[in-house]
């Protein structure tokens, strides 16, 4: 049995302890494996580059405590990208006891050209041929122990979301670990001329750092150096004698071959590849036939004129379904929290308790609650494209218009992710190598429209737009990528200027999604929305509910409760018992705007006068600045006032849709899209940028859009309305 723990530095659970370095390429599901070993559910999906830093999971297993380190995919270990320089420094400056290098067994011809340079690191490793189950599907079939035999490490078959091969797996990391760390003595073996050079700057190596590097790892370093990898030769640079045999190699390497020495070393690697694949692999299945079906599937998909209209039509039905499907077990859950407010009414007497957890911590999560079957249904959607492979593909269709508002090509994954939140979105940039292409998508992925915003524009497409509710929806996620569009022209042409670089990314397989990959992309998005329901929404509620419940002594303009008394003195009649509500409803609408709540609300709403935005709805705006949700949770609030005991309450839809025309309720919404980002975004940005300047530039960047955008929308729109 095996219990994993996540850490980063703690002290070991065991006396025992081996540290397992995870390596492999993008989307070759090392993510998944890591998931399975640990029972962790990191987020994995069908596309490239999902983990962008290192994680650390413990696992106990046969007494042994197995550190776990998930490393960025990548292709190569040179120093060209963030998650190369990432994954090499670890592996030559951790010393990890073992290696376990993930291989997509159905595409080995790319997966092995990493696997040669782990080997020339010359550091324990285990090869796991993972997603076993689709090679088999090819009619591919590996001989894993003459692979073993011609790799210098143990093969084992594995298929992650099966589970087939993770028992054999830890039971072989602990057999190598009780056997002790070992340095591999294979290497891969290159042309004569390239031999010689190895040998001579290896022995320049060695002369500059006796005694501490060991034999393989010298002749790794004169590898990379005669690579030209940019950052070991500025490490070397001091080492003027050395730098400059190897530039002599280079060139006489080059002036004899007519190449460099990079494509050499690269087409010697393909070689050695291609040779070990021609003893270990049989194919009992022509892949150009599978192959054919991927191209026949993006002929249609990726057509330059039916492409986009495609993808447009796809998001369309996604969020139509998010409404009108979703709006059935929002009247169930809407129905059932008004039950369960009700029933917890009657079992408490009256007083600031009653009034603190009915009006107050009830109702705000009554209110915000009842747009979880939204929220899954929208990630069922995004977790069925992802893991079929097609969303990886859309980034080819938007990747020309991307590079036309200024943006990087690799921006798109992030930007999506973005629709799920800000926080992993911008976190995801780390995959962009250009730093200025990075620092643009770190500041226009908060106009991405997240989850966080999701449950604000139902309840107003609902309230104001009832007839065309789910197109309303779409048509604010299709603004959220054109705002960000254009926030990026803006700032590539004013603040971060400069090119955007080329991008080129790999197209993933077409798979069938699988059941338990939708199932755990909905609950973890599910879960994730509980969580703030439970955490920051309650206090929200509970902080909003006593900032417009007090002061409870307030000078009215009117004896209300004089005018009430008398009236309650008269026969009963429909006319007086409307009266009645009437004054009721007068005095705590006064008591609401005299409270705390009231008085810093109007005290700021003047600045969003010109918008057409009351008070009320000032309220939502600066509560919001802490988690979008909580929007929808003030307005839950705020309306909850004002209903009578006896009096049936009406939906937070129908309280909403007398305060503001629909053009306002549009310009609200807009609002709400564009303007700052909330406080878990902020964080992500300063750590991100390590600077408290760009993180205020966000704030201030989004919300003169969002004020811009919104005073557009009730000006414009006034000149037809």
């Amino acid at each position: 049995m095996n219990v994993a723990t996540e850490t980063s530095s703690e002290a070991p659970v065991t006396a025992r302890v081996v540290t397992v370095a995870l390596v492999g390429n993008p989307n070759s599901g090392k993510t998944s494996l890591s998931n399975s070993l640990t029972g962790f559910r990191d987020a994995v999906a069908n596309y490239p580059r999902v983990t962008v830093a290192k994680k650390q999971r413990n696992i106990e297993h046969e007494d042994w405590t197995i550190q776990l380190v998930d490393l960025p995919g990548c292709y190569s270990l040179t120093s060209q990208s963030a998650e190369e320089r990432t994954t090499r420094d670890y592996l030559q400056h951790e010393t990890p006891d073992i290696v376990l290098n993930v291989l997509d067994a159905g595409n080995l011809d790319r997966s092995l050209f990493l696997t040669t340079q782990l080997i020339e690191m010359a550091v324990p490793r285990i090869y796991a041929l993972n997603m076993i189950d689709e090679a088999r599907q090819k009619g591919i079939q590996v001989n894993c122990a003459n692979m073993a035999t011609m790799l210098d490490g143990p093969v084992l078959e594995t298929d992650s979301t099966e589970g087939e091969g993770i028992g054999l797996l830890l039971d072989t990391i602990v057999e190598l670990a009780e056997a002790g760390r070992s340095e591999s003595s294979m290497t891969i073996p290159y042309d004569q001329h390239l031999e010689e050079a190895i040998e001579r700057v290896q022995g320049h190596v060695e002369e500059l750092h006796p005694g501490i590097l060991e034999t393989i790892q010298s002749r790794w370093l004169a590898i990379k150096l005669l690579e030209r990898d940019d950052e070991l030769l500025r490490r070397e640079g001091d080492h003027g004698q050395l730098i400059a045999s190897v530039q002599q190699e280079c060139t006489d390497i080059a002036n004899t071959h007519g190449e460099e020495p990079a494509i050499l070393f690269a087409n010697s690697r393909f070689g050695f590849i291609n040779g070990l694949l021609a003893e270990i692999r049989t194919l009992s299945e022509d892949p150009s036939a599978r192959l054919n079906q991927t191209r026949a599937i993006d002929k249609v998909m990726l057509h330059p004129v039916l492409g986009l209209p495609i993808f447009f039509s796809f998001m369309w039905l996604m969020f139509e379904t998010t409404f009108t499907l979703g709006n059935f077990p929002m009247d169930w859950i809407d129905a059932g929290m008004e039950w369960i407010s009700d029933a917890v009414s009657s079992m408490m007497s009256a007083g600031l308790l009653h009034d603190v957890v009915v009006d107050g911590a009830l109702a705000g999560i009554a209110g915000t609650i009842i747009f979880l079957p939204n929220i899954v249904i929208l990630f069922f959607f995004l977790a069925f494209f992802s893991e079929s492979g097609y969303l990886a593909r859309s980034s080819f269709l938007l990747d020309r218009i991307m590079h036309s508002f200024g943006l990087h090509g690799k921006a798109f994954i992030p930007l999506v992710m973005g629709f799920g939140c800000n926080v992993p979105a911008i976190m995801a940039t780390r995959t962009i190598e250009s730093q200025r292409s990075r620092l643009v998508t770190i500041l226009v992925s908060p106009f991405m429209a997240c989850t966080a915003r999701l449950p604000v524009f139902i309840l107003f497409a609902g309230a104001f737009f009832s007839e065309m509710a789910g197109t309303m929806v779409f048509l604010m996620y299709m603004l959220s990528i054109f705002f960000a569009m254009a926030a990026s022209i803006l700032l590539n042409k004013t603040v971060i200027t400069g090119e955007t670089d080329p991008f080129v990314m790999e197209l993933p397989p077409y798979r069938i999604p699988s059941l338990t990959a939708v199932t755990f992309h909905m609950w973890e998005k599910a879960s994730e929305f509980l969580k703030k329901v439970a955490g920051i929404i309650l206090v929200g509620s509970v902080v909003i509910w006593f900032l417009q419940a007090f002061p409870q002594d307030v000078d009215y303009s009117a004896d209300f409760e004089g005018q009430i008394s008398t009236l309650e003195t008269e026969p009963e009649s429909e006319i007086r018992d409307q009266t009645i509500r009437s004054l009721e409803y007068e005095m705590q609408q006064e008591h609401l705007q005299k409270s705390f709540l009231g008085q810093i609300s109007l005290t700021i709403a003047p600045v969003f006068e010109p918008l057409g935005f009351e008070w009320r709805d000032t309220v939502a705006i600066m509560t919001g600045l802490v988690a979008k949700e909580v929007v929808v949770a003030s307005y839950a609030v705020i309306y909850s006032q004002g209903v009578d005991a006896n009096e049936e309450s009406v939906g937070l839809r129908e309280a909403i849709a007398g305060t503001m025309t629909p053009l306002v309720a549009f310009a609200f919404m807009v609002f709400a899209l564009l303007y700052a980002p909330c406080l878990a975004t902020m964080a992500v940005i300063k750590r991100e940028t390590d600077s408290w300047r760009w993180v205020g530039f966000s704030v201030a960047f989004s919300l003169t859009m969002a004020y811009s955008m919104a005073f557009a929308v009730v000006t414009i729109g006034g000149l037809f309305v």
